[in-house]
């Protein structure tokens, strides 16, 4: 597992999204990337995050940049969580935690005792270059959006 940083450029990747269609580290050069890693499709926290980022993508458009999820859950599980909340939003797969291991969003937790690996949920905001600007890591939820934005609004503010 890599140590990604501020200031480093994004991993090289390609995932699909909820329409099979490939998106590549690449294809998100030119505009401002909120990437945004959750554990799981259709459970209460995930679905708040999703629905948080979804409400906002407007403001995100205005301000140049666009949201993309990542879990591992698979292209249809996608498909099925943004028609069911009707989300706005990029989900993008990754069930070999192939990406979710370079941005080190893939790591050991402990609940109830045990241990296993998961998803960190976690956040990076990317410039247009491709370079990580911020990363926010156990994120919570409520706020985090607002924050976000906030964060994005000013970093482009100083540029």
């Amino acid at each position: 597992m890599e140590k990604i940083e501020v200031g480093d450029n994004i991993p090289e990747f390609c995932l699909t999204d909820q329409e099979g269609r490939e998106v590549c580290n690449g294809d998100l050069m030119g505009k401002w990337t909120v990437l945004y890693f959750y554990p799981k499709d259709n459970t209460p926290g995930c679905t708040r995050e999703a629905k948080d980022f979804s409400c906002e993508v407007e403001r995100f458009g205005r301000e140049g940049a666009r949201i993309i999820g990542i879990s591992p859950d698979p292209e249809k599980s996608h498909l099925n969580f943004i028609g069911r909340h009707e989300l706005k939003l990029t989900l993008l797969s990754d069930p070999e935690h192939s990406v979710l291991g370079s941005f080190g969003a893939w790591r050991n937790k402990k609940m109830y005792g045990r241990e296993f690996m998961g998803v960190e949920r976690s956040t990076f905001l990317i410039d247009p270059e491709g370079r990580i600007k911020k990363i926010w890591r156990k994120v919570k939820v409520p706020g985090h959006v607002d924050d976000v934005l906030e964060t994005l609004t000013s970093l482009k503010g100083s540029n």
